[in-house]
Parts: structure tokens; C-alpha cells; sequence
């Protein structure tokens, strides 16, 4: 069997190249980044479930996997109970629709057999890289065929605490002017604090934006930067730190719903940048 778990060993793997940086994105499975290198160096954790993957078409945990579209009472698949968390999109295959050198654009059908979502409807992952590559900016779109639902669409990159396995661990750096309060359920009461000191696994409102910095002493400098209002924050596992830009809080389908309609598509982008220290 062959074990080799490097990037031209995996199936069907969209290699994108600008400048020193190259991006890899697996359409197989469920359209995550598996690999971002700047110079050479790997910023995201390896692993098949790691990397940087999409939320869609929900950010987060819904509650006990059940949210309401007016009258209508649907329930998700509890894949971690007891809630359904970050959305059908990253288990999915996406269809590469284009792709050139530095740029690439992915989709699925929202009524795919193998994602429970009851309406039907088409998401888009748009993956690029700039010129010079120095950003890679990801777009996420969620257009409704039909009946309009409620939606949220973002990422959740894994982040390298160090980067080739040493140095100086990585640094977060971001101001929001809200902490959710989190219940000891994992989801948030309603109730908007006062940002506490990490550690964290917890969403932050930014409304004037998303932009927060990761930092690799002496290495690298990472910002993350979205207009979307709202991150979560994660950082309590040693081997990566998670800044999660997304269109609205955990459990917002229940709580914040943002409808999808045949005419008012759900767009989100988030934008990568970064430049070497020392």
C-alpha cells in the first residue's frame, strides 16, 4: 500500500503557484486547502482532516443538529454530538469548474445525495492567489435554486504553531469589540462580554471587519483579514491555532438567520497575507 502522504501523491490535487507561494487544494475532499507554503515553508497542518476547509452552509455547531426555516423544522446529522458542526461542504467531492496557473474555482451542488441540506442550490469556492504572490484571497458563494433558506458560508484553517517543526511558537494578535459568552454547551448564551484572555475556543464580533495577525517570531507574518463581522477563535490543541472568519456566529441559523434567496445569493471572502520577518 502505498502510504506517501505528500501532496502529488494524493488524488487530484489543484496546484496553484505565484511568486514564492503555492497553495494546494483537495476538490476530493471537500475542497480544503491541504497545503499554503510561503518559500517553501508549510503554514497549515497536515492531515486529511486539517489544512484550511470550508463551513458551509453553516459555520460552527448548530444546536443539537436542528434549525427552523419559517414553520419547517429540519435536523443535520449530528457528527458531534450533540451538534451538527461546520456543514456538509467539507465532507463533499467539488467539481473543479476552472483553474489556471494561480487561480481556481470550485462548486457542488447543494442537493447532493451526500449532503442532507433540504434545498437545492449550487456553493462556489473561489481559490487565488496574488501576482505577486504575497495574499491569497478565498471566496465562498451560496445561491439558492429555489426556496430561500437560511445560510452561513467561512473557513477554518488550521495554523502551524511552529513552523518546520521548531522555533519560536506562533503568536495571535487580533481586537474585537465583543466576546460571545459561550454556554457549557459550546454555543453562544446571546449574552455579548468583554473579550477574555485566551485560551480559546470562542467567537469574537468585529463589526467593522474581520482582521487579526498570526505571527511566527523572526519568520513570518500572517494577517487575516475579511469584511465578514464575525471569527472564532481556537487555539487549545498544541500542534495549530484556528482564526475562523465567517458570516455569522456558531449556531446563527437558529439564532441570526441570514436567508438565501433566488435573488440575494450569500457571498463571504477572506483574504491571507503575509511577509517575512528578520
Amino acid at each position: 500500500m502505498n502510504t506517501d502522504n505528500t501532496p502529488q501523491a494524493r488524488r487530484n490535487v489543484v496546484r496553484l503557484t505565484a511568486g514564492a507561494a503555492e497553495v494546494d487544494v483537495e476538490p476530493e475532499n471537500g475542497c480544503r486547502l491541504s497545503g499554503l507554503r510561503v518559500g517553501g515553508t508549510e503554514l497549515l497542518r497536515q492531515g486529511a482532516k486539517y489544512g484550511c476547509f470550508p463551513m458551509v452552509p453553516w459555520c460552527g455547531r448548530i444546536d443539537h443538529g436542528e434549525f427552523r426555516n419559517g414553520a419547517e423544522l429540519h435536523r443535520m446529522p449530528v457528527n458531534a454530538p450533540p451538534h451538527a458542526l461546520h456543514g456538509t461542504g467539507r465532507d463533499l467531492r467539488w467539481r473543479t469548474a476552472r483553474r489556471d496557473a494561480r487561480a481556481a474555482v470550485f462548486t457542488y451542488d447543494l442537493a447532493d445525495p451526500a449532503a442532507p441540506w433540504p434545498y437545492p442550490g449550487t456553493v462556489t469556492q473561489v481559490v487565488e492567489l496574488a501576482e505577486d504572490g504575497r495574499s491569497l484571497t478565498l471566496t465562498l458563494g451560496v445561491e439558492a435554486a429555489a426556496d430561500s433558506f437560511p445560510a452561513q458560508a467561512g473557513w477554518h484553517p488550521w495554523f502551524v504553531r511552529q513552523l518546520d517543526g521548531g522555533g519560536a511558537p506562533v503568536e495571535l494578535s487580533f481586537d474585537a469589540a465583543w466576546q460571545e459568552e459561550r454556554g457549557d454547551d459550546h454555543l453562544p448564551t446571546g449574552r455579548r462580554i468583554d473579550p477574555l484572555p485566551g485560551p480559546w475556543d470562542d467567537c469574537f464580533g468585529m463589526p467593522e471587519g474581520v482582521e487579526a495577525t498570526v505571527t511566527w517570531p523572526g519568520r513570518l507574518e500572517l494577517t487575516v483579514a475579511s469584511r465578514a463581522e464575525w471569527v472564532v477563535v481556537y487555539d487549545e490543541q498544541e500542534a495549530a491555532v484556528c482564526v475562523e472568519p465567517q458570516s455569522g456566529p456558531p449556531n446563527g441559523l437558529n439564532s441570526l438567520p441570514r436567508l438565501v434567496t433566488p435573488i440575494d445569493p450569500l457571498e463571504v471572502s477572506t483574504t491571507f497575507s503575509w511577509r517575512t520577518l528578520g
